[in-house]
């Protein structure tokens, strides 16, 4: 099949394969150094620079907003493309060594981009908890994986937990990844890997700088953006796959229409409700963090109760978007070279 590809495809194709292959057997495992991890001691250190400890031990910035605005700039865009720009680098030089370090250094960094398995994993050792009947030890494992505050949730509450974060992240460290991973692999060589974490820094940056509460009010506001902007295209295409996969598209549309412009973010808020109309369950509301509550706004309509199966059966769906993407990339790829003349 890869032959019927110029010479780059076939090997950002084969990267492309051999990553969902990996993320799907191997995960993540824990030992191994994650570029996330890389990612995040940047920022920390960048973070540390511009933000002082006052007094009461409340960190606060240290320059004016204008200037912290800038800051802001340099730091999302030295990190997104410098991400990118050093994986392109690394995976040419191992290219020049021997085409195959290439596409296995190419490839286990791109599973690094795909949480599929993590995602899967993370939810099911806190449903194999709760299934013991001890909730506490729920609460303690749902803690590892979510911000807000677990220690006085009931089993109900923690199933809306896990759900939530399946359907939040399917878009954020699933498909979004892996559209980026397959336009990338269409454009230039290594281009996959190269886009894919370029796009994992952006998420990164949103994930630690990138909230209107200060300090980071200024300095995260175009990380923040930026995440946005990147995300919107393959969370609608995400959004439009899952309500073709329910057999009933517009009616889970129509829902999304309704609901999801309620959440402040322009993408969660259609990933959790496009899981919610095909579940047919119903996600947000009241949430505690350090304390504080926060009311998120109710996405879907409550015809079925939140279960294990509904949060299993979320998973799958997120399963069946990428795969069906990657298939369908590859078809279009190998239609296109068949019938493209030659002169």
């Amino acid at each position: 099949m890869l032959e019927l590809f110029p010479n780059y495809l076939n090997s950002n194709f084969l990267i492309v394969i051999s990553a969902a292959i990996i993320d799907r057997l191997i995960g993540d495992p824990v030992n191994w150094l994650h570029p996330v991890q890389v990612i995040g001691w940047i920022v920390s250190q960048f973070t540390n620079l511009v933000l002082i400890k006052d007094p009461v031990n409340t960190r606060i910035p240290r320059f004016s907003p204008l200037i912290m605005k800038m800051l802001g700039i340099v730091l999302g865009v030295s990190v997104i493309l410098g991400s990118g720009i050093i994986s392109w680098l690394i995976a040419i030089a191992a290219s020049q060594v021997h085409p195959a370090l290439a596409i296995a250094f190419s490839s286990i960094l791109l599973a690094a981009c795909f949480a599929g398995r993590s995602l899967r994993d993370a939810a099911f050792s806190i449903l194999t908890v709760l299934q013991t009947g001890n909730i506490e030890n729920a609460r303690q494992e749902l803690s590892r994986y979510v911000g807000r505050d677990t220690d006085n949730l009931s089993e109900v509450e923690i199933l809306r937990a896990v759900l939530e974060t399946v359907t939040e992240n399917a878009i954020d460290a699933v498909t979004s990844p892996l559209f980026y991973a397959l336009l990338g692999s269409l454009l230039f060589p290594y281009g996959g890997v190269t886009l894919a974490i370029a796009y994992k820094a952006a998420s990164t940056l949103d994930s630690m700088v990138g909230y209107r509460e200060s300090p980071y009010t200024d300095l995260g506001w175009f990380s923040a953006k930026t995440d946005d902007i990147l995300t919107w295209l393959p969370c609608r295409l995400t959004v439009i796959t899952l309500a073709i996969l329910s057999g009933k598209p517009i009616y889970v549309w129509n829902l999304c229409q309704r609901d999801a412009h309620k959440d402040p973010s322009p993408n969660s808020g259609w990933s959790e409700c496009v899981y919610a109309a095909i579940l047919q369950v119903q996600l947000g509301g009241e949430n505690y963090y350090r304390g504080i509550v926060k009311q998120k706004p109710l996405l879907g309509d409550r015809i079925d109760e939140i279960a294990p199966s509904k949060i299993q059966q979320a998973i799958l769906l997120t399963q069946a978007s990428f795969l069906i993407w990657l298939s369908l990339t590859l078809s279009i790829a190998i239609f296109v070279q068949r019938f493209t003349p030659i002169y």
